[in-house]
């Protein structure tokens, strides 16, 4: 059984969006689905230009799991570019920053195991 993912830590504001191709209705299109925690690392790697190291810290996950995650979305974007597909940006497993779901206490890693949990 694979571990549980770990919410990653994104910029909001977090809505679902739609990009298509001009002049193909929507019922006609193919589609794919890039994950908000996906488009987050493509923004932090191509629009803001920071090394993987940083941008993995800002998300809270490791520097391997971001470059995996940036090479899913490159991928996903130039699938539906090339394509003609329409691209839809929804889901994913992600907190919006100022808005942990974790306490304090869950940031001990490498220590003491504690109890953590999202809040209530």
């Amino acid at each position: 059984m694979p571990r549980p993912r770990r919410p990653r830590r994104i910029q909001g504001p977090v809505e679902s969006l739609l990009f298509k191709p001009q002049g193909i209705p929507l019922t006609e299109l193919k589609g794919v689905v890039l994950s908000h925690d996906a488009l987050e690392a493509l923004r932090l790697a191509d629009a803001e230009e920071l090394d993987q190291e940083n941008a993995a810290k800002l998300m809270g996950i490791s520097r391997p799991t971001f470059s995996r995650l940036v090479a899913e979305a490159r991928h996903i974007v130039a699938t539906a570019l090339i394509n003609r597909w329409a691209l839809r940006i929804d889901g994913g497993d992600y907190w919006v920053d100022g808005d942990s779901p974790l306490d304090e206490r869950c940031s001990n890693r490498g220590r003491k195991r504690q109890r953590c949990g999202r809040r209530r």
